[in-house]
C-alpha cells in the first residue's frame, strides 16, 4: 500500500495580552456542510520553509507581520477522507505567535478569502470557547483543552501531539 497524500500546513496560536485568541470562520460546504473556527493559517508551498509559509498566511490572512521565529507547540497528523481537497489527510503544526490586539484584514480579498471557505474571523477568550454550545465546531477538537494548558502551564518543551 502506498503512503498517504497528506497536505502540510501551519497555523498560528495568535494571542493578545487578553488571552484571547484569533480564529478563522470556515464555512465547508462538501463533502458535508460545517461551519470550523481554526487557527489562521493553511498549505505549505513546494520549496517553502515551515515559517516563511506561517508568515505568508498570517500577511495574506490577516495582516498580521510576524517578526522573530515564533514557538513550535503543537503538531497534528489527520489521515482520513474530508480533512484535505484532493489529499488523503493533513498535517499540521501550529506556532505560538502572541501579539498586541489588532482588527483583522490581510492582504486577501473577500472574494479569495471565501475561495479558500474563510468567511470571518473573530477573537475568542477560553471562557467564550469553553461556553459555546451551537453547532460549530472548533479544530483542534480539543482546543479550549489545549488552550488551558498552554495559558496555565507555558509553552510545552517539545510540541504536543494532538489528536483530532
Amino acid at each position: 500500500m502506498s503512503s498517504p497524500r497528506l497536505r502540510f500546513s501551519v497555523r498560528a496560536i495568535i494571542l493578545d495580552p487578553d488571552d484571547r485568541i484569533l480564529l478563522c470562520r470556515h464555512v465547508i460546504t462538501e463533502p458535508d456542510p460545517i461551519v470550523v473556527w481554526a487557527a489562521p493559517g493553511g498549505g505549505v508551498e513546494p520549496g517553502e520553509t515551515q515559517l516563511a509559509a506561517l508568515r505568508r498566511e498570517l500577511r495574506e490572512e490577516t495582516g498580521l507581520s510576524v517578526a522573530g521565529d515564533p514557538t513550535h507547540i503543537w503538531h497534528q497528523q489527520v489521515v482520513g477522507p474530508g480533512f484535505a481537497p484532493n489529499h488523503d489527510g493533513v498535517v499540521n503544526d501550529y506556532y505560538l505567535v502572541p501579539t498586541e490586539r489588532f482588527e483583522p484584514r490581510g492582504t486577501m480579498t473577500d472574494d479569495e478569502l471565501a475561495a479558500e471557505s474563510i468567511r470571518g474571523l473573530r477573537w475568542w477568550s477560553p471562557r467564550e470557547i469553553s461556553d459555546y454550545r451551537g453547532t460549530d465546531v472548533f479544530s483542534p477538537r480539543a482546543l479550549r483543552e489545549r488552550l488551558t494548558t498552554l495559558l496555565d502551564e507555558g509553552v510545552p518543551p517539545e510540541p504536543l501531539q494532538l489528536a483530532l
